[in-house]
């Protein structure tokens, strides 16, 4: 059978590998043992005119179809003899809009992302990025001089690299509050500043300020702040307070008890009529 090609679809010239339109198919091999070859598809990272992105334009590239063997510091040896590399990111799917970077931690990292991924490499000089859409391959991903683990020997070294250091957890936590504490000192002197400036429009913003600093409150903190306000008013209840209500309680457990009782008076007799002698 003969499957059909997308029109528009680019091959490969010597493989004859199909590969999606103005990228270019570059084959990695897990190991040299391994015959078949995985494809990666690359391309130069472009964005629309007037788009803005967080990766530098003409010096990142671009990679589809990352398979979840090859880490990131994995791909950097890969790429690196098509020039220096300044960082490597994978992500699960690619990054249609610019969004802020926050600084990488060892200790809080997000989940991984299952199966393949999409990683934007950049390089220190343009030219690396058309050294990388040159490349033949196949490419080896794991070497005798730079081993990847994979299986059992994986799951041991990742198990090992979850304990923590607590010293060096600290650190971090301390350096990371410190930074947080000098942001909010400068927005609230920044947010003094402004207080009882006009904005374009001439309008003052007035803020109430009491002993205790109030706290912007969203909907779901409405919620919470009258289902705890609901709670204190049922504990406060009094219950049996007036003399009526102590007589309506006493009659409505003497009626409980009547009930109960004619209850047991029918089952008694049920029994008694159920129980008769048959010698046979």
């Amino acid at each position: 059978m003969v499957a059909r090609r997308r029109k528009g679809a680019a091959r490969d010239a010597e493989e004859g590998i199909p590969s999606p339109p103005g990228y270019s198919a570059v084959p990695i091999k897990f190991s040299e043992e391994q015959k078949a070859s995985h494809y990666l598809y690359m391309r130069e990272h472009r964005v629309r005119d007037g788009a803005k992105s967080s990766w530098p334009q003409k010096r990142t590239l671009f990679v589809l179809n990352v398979p979840p063997y090859c880490t990131e510091e994995c791909l950097a040896r890969l790429l690196s003899p098509c020039g220096p590399v300044q960082s490597v990111e994978l992500q699960g799917k690619p990054e249609l809009t610019e969004s802020p970077k926050e600084p990488k931690s060892k200790f809080f990292h997000p989940k991984p992302v299952p199966g393949f991924q999409v990683a934007y490499v950049v390089f220190q000089k343009p030219k690396g990025v058309s050294a990388a859409l040159a490349l033949k391959g196949p490419l080896l991903v794991s070497t005798e001089s730079h081993p990847v683990k994979s299986g059992v020997h994986k799951w041991i070294s990742d198990y090992t690299d979850s304990v923590l250091d607590p010293e060096a957890l600290r650190v971090e936590v301390d350096t990371f509050m410190e930074a947080y504490d000098r942001k909010m000192a400068e927005e609230e002197e920044k947010a003094k500043e402004e207080e009882g400036v006009p904005d374009e429009e001439g309008w003052v913003k007035v803020t109430r300020r009491g002993r205790r600093p109030v706290l912007p409150r969203t909907e779901a903190a409405s919620l919470r702040v009258l289902e705890r306000e609901k709670r204190k008013r049922a504990r406060k209840e009094l219950l049996n307070f007036y003399a009526w209500q102590h007589r309506e309680t006493k009659m409505e457990h003497l009626a409980q008890l009547r009930k109960k009782f004619e209850e047991d008076k029918q089952r008694i007799e049920l029994m008694r009529a159920q129980r008769k002698f048959r010698p046979y």
